[in-house]
């Protein structure tokens, strides 16, 4: 008889009670509520990699492991002679159960035992995973604009005195046929203080830009890796470019500037709630429980149909 001690399922706190289309279910066969769809990352990710299964190279379904259960991720239909045996093998990231042959050639004769497997990201952990490499893509687009910039504020000063001359000269015809220069915000106006500026003060912009572009390459790196100094790193750098980011917005608006200081609004905030930074919501052990609960061989034992 299946037991009703309630479980949890991957990505979900919902107590696991049987309930015909409950939140208790495996990813993807509860329907979105309308207008609230829901992201299934174990889904996505077995669809780009393929289904994690285990026991698909062994001869029999058993496993030298003490109190490891092999039912709880491949179990072996009842088959007659001379037929072949159909497994039903559970993905271990997404629970999707998959039929497949017993191998004809297995290449091992048990399962391996749970300290040979490297388990796959699931539920929180594999949704953090999604989210920070996504901000770290983010902060790779800046490290390369910001390098470029860099890289153009160096060389721009190595032969600023040689293109001086040239360009006031332009300037000066520009100004007298068609009005172009005087009174310029635009990028004639940048060009002209850029010239007027003293080699200390390019000097001295080019190494803050090349220093803001490590930072986010530092940040993207630590992201990537989902390193969690550099979601304190990302929380702080974000926290404190808000501030010339509103004050911009009392000058001129932009969809470019409304779009950048909402995405960094939204970084903040997911930091700060979602990863429990500076002890909110319990800090970091808060956050590993909550991880703990989604990941490991005890996870997957108590999700099992059947569980006990």
């Amino acid at each position: 008889m299946t037991s009703t001690t309630p479980t949890t399922n991957p990505g979900t706190d919902a107590p696991r009670d049987g309930t015909p289309g409950g939140p208790d279910r495996p990813p993807g066969t509860v329907a979105p509520a309308r207008f609230r769809p829901r992201f299934h990352y174990e889904l996505i990710t077995c669809g780009l990699r393929g289904h994690a299964l285990l026991g698909t190279d062994a001869a029999t379904l058993s496993s030298d492991d003490d109190g490891f259960d092999p039912a709880i991720v491949v179990r072996e239909d009842a088959h007659e002679e001379g037929t072949t045996a159909l497994r039903w093998h559970r993905c271990l990231r997404c629970d999707s159960w998959v039929p497949l042959p017993a191998p004809s050639a297995p290449t091992r004769d048990r399962l391996p035992a749970r300290a040979e497997v490297e388990l796959p990201l699931r539920g929180r952990a594999l949704r953090d995973r999604f989210v920070l490499r996504l901000i770290a893509i983010d902060r790779v687009i800046h490290f390369v604009g910001l390098a470029l910039v860099a890289a153009a504020v160096f060389v721009f000063l190595a032969d600023r005195d040689v293109l001086r001359t040239p360009f006031f000269a332009v300037l000066g015809t520009l100004r007298d046929t068609v009005g172009i220069g005087d009174g310029d915000d635009g990028v004639v106006g940048e060009l002209t203080r850029a010239f007027s500026a003293s080699a200390t003060t390019v000097l001295l912009i080019g190494v803050v830009v090349a220093a803001y572009a490590l930072l986010e390459g530092v940040e993207a790196v630590g992201l990537w890796g989902a390193r969690r100094w550099a979601e304190y790193l990302t929380l702080v750098a974000t926290a404190v470019l808000l501030i010339p980011e509103i004050y911009e917005l009392t000058g001129k608006v932009t969809v470019f500037k409304i779009l950048a200081l909402i995405i960094n609004l939204a970084v903040v905030a997911y930091l700060l709630f979602a990863k429990r930074l500076f002890g909110l919501r319990g800090g970091g052990a808060a956050e590993e429980a909550a991880r703990a609960r989604d990941q490991g061989w005890d996870a997957l034992v108590r999700t099992a149909p059947g569980a006990q």
